[in-house]
């Protein structure tokens, strides 16, 4: 009992911590999902060939709503395979929001930020160029969904941000709380052992990991890599496969499953190849 008690009390601790730190940044989210989604959606129309570099500037701003939004611009024929895959492979979901929500680990930001934007332009423009024409099947034009970007508008920006904050918090705290119980019992070297630490098959099983459709994934690889548990490599792996419900939204509404699943399929290799070779060198 006494180790529950303390487990609690720290993962209250940790987590109250994070509160302002996230409620910041969701109302950040909020106005540049007001203000700023239309034009992103033009700009990716407008870019062509720069698709794919665009594509992955946009998806390292923290939240899954380009993710969506590329999702539905690719089904409707607007953008290209290449376009997408940068947009998905740079999504961090809620990772930033944690790694911001914890200053201990702000340094980490831009090292997280820099592979994942090298490793979208790459695997975009690779894509683009040699297997574009065996992933992707022609489209009928303006074929969208529009489901992107309404909740803010109908609960009002302040209101958004705090329910995303909310369900956040609480989610970050069970986590935290089972991950804090897992240390305590069996030791950060053995929880890394588990998880393969320091093999080359650790980036491999993290990328399985970021295709849960939600921000479940990038939260658990993210307190996973806060704890030490994964290596550097292996929470970059997870995280580009982790498109948050951007794989929803393209299962949703683009017609061809085998399409989806190359496009899922090519997104695993990319990301667990770019964590394994990042595990060689690191």
């Amino acid at each position: 009992m006494s180790m529950m008690k303390e487990i609690l009390i720290d993962t209250g601790m940790d987590s109250v911590k994070m509160l302002p730190y996230l409620f910041a940044a969701f109302v950040l989210i909020e106005v540049l999902e007001q203000y700023s989604g239309t034009f992103a959606g033009k700009l990716l129309i407008k870019m062509g060939k720069a698709g794919p570099a665009a594509g992955a500037l946009l998806g390292c701003i923290p939240q899954c709503g380009f993710s969506v939004m590329a999702a539905n611009l690719y089904a409707g024929g607007i953008i290209s395979v290449g376009t997408l895959l940068s947009v998905f492979i740079a999504t961090s979901d809620e990772a930033i929001l944690i790694m911001i929500g914890n200053p201990d680990a702000a340094a980490e930001i831009g090292r997280l930020l820099a592979a994942k934007l090298v490793i979208a332009v790459t695997a975009g423009y690779f894509v683009e160029l040699l297997l574009a024409g065996r992933i992707s099947t022609p489209k009928e034009s303006g074929n969208l969904c529009r489901e992107w970007g309404d909740h803010g508008k109908e609960k009002g920006m302040i209101r958004s941000a705090w329910d995303h904050t909310a369900k956040l918090f609480v989610f970050l705290f069970l986590v935290t709380g089972v991950l804090n119980l897992c240390v305590r019992i069996f030791g950060i070297e053995q929880l890394s052992a588990f998880l393969l630490g320091d093999t080359m098959l650790q980036p491999v099983i993290a990328s399985v990991i970021g295709l849960i459709p939600n921000c479940a994934a990038s939260v658990i690889l993210t307190q996973l890599y806060l704890e030490g548990a994964v290596s550097f490599a292996s929470v970059i792996a997870g995280l580009c496969t982790g498109a948050g419900i951007g794989l929803i939204v393209l299962c949703k509404v683009n017609q061809d499953k085998r399409e989806n699943f190359r496009v899922i399929a090519i997104l695993v290799t990319v990301s667990a190849a770019a964590g394994m070779i990042l595990e060689m060198v690191m």
